[in-house]
């Protein structure tokens, strides 16, 4: 899914990785990700947008 906005509330990294298989595609079998796994160890360095209220 190249191509679409990160939605409001994720992180930018988090979303691409997951929705975009050309990001892993390079590595190979049962080689991990060196920025998915500082993501997990570390948390995210981004600072993620809120959601839009829309309560009114």
């Amino acid at each position: 899914m190249p191509g679409k906005e990160t939605p409001p509330g994720e992180c930018p990294q988090c979303w691409q990785h997951a929705h975009d298989r050309r990001i892993h595609r390079r590595l190979r079998p049962r080689e991990d990700c060196q920025p998915c796994l500082d993501h997990m160890n570390n948390g995210c360095p981004y600072i993620v947008p809120k959601k839009p209220s829309r309560w009114w």
